[in-house]
């Protein structure tokens, strides 16, 4: 049997019709500030509450949330695409002039996300180019608004019907 895996710009392309949510991890570590947008983002478990993440193989967010051990996950409102494209390029300053909250456990929270959550790491998982990162969920909030969507490389938003 000749078994052919896709090529990956088809892969991307069809996973692209699946539309996601957006969300920045962010953590501190010795000081530092480091986030990154991901769309990568489900929950695992009720029992105990787990959700995983995926991060870039090599990314210094991912790096800095495996030191730690604890990290947030800050689920984007429709009105935040720019901190979206901000946390996925390369500037250094991600989190210049932006509005933060810290956790108890010092993570940084995004003001006006649609939610936050704060986790422990559980475990990690190499898979392919990124590590998969499972974390236990020590707390969660919400707001009243709608997600950013991710859909076929545009943003967008959900309207309940």
């Amino acid at each position: 049997m000749n078994m052919q895996t896709i090529d990956p710009k088809r892969f991307r392309s069809v996973m692209g019709t699946f539309p996601t949510g957006v969300a920045i991890v962010a953590t501190e570590w010795e000081g530092d500030l480091f986030g990154a947008t991901i769309n990568s983002l489900t929950s695992v478990s009720l029992q105990p509450c787990m959700l995983l993440v995926c991060t870039n193989e090599g990314s210094a967010t991912g790096a800095a949330i495996r030191q730690r051990g604890l990290f947030s996950v800050n689920i984007l409102g429709q009105h935040q695409s720019e901190l979206s494209a901000r946390f996925t390029g390369k500037l250094e300053s991600r989190f210049d002039d932006l509005s933060i909250a810290f956790s108890a456990d010092g993570l940084p929270l995004l003001q006006g996300a649609a939610a936050q959550l704060c986790c422990r790491v559980a475990a990690v998982h190499k898979a392919g180019d990124h590590d998969i990162i499972l974390g236990e969920v020590l707390s969660g909030e919400e707001a009243a608004c709608n997600p950013l969507v991710f859909h076929k490389g545009s943003y967008g938003g959900f309207q309940r019907g």
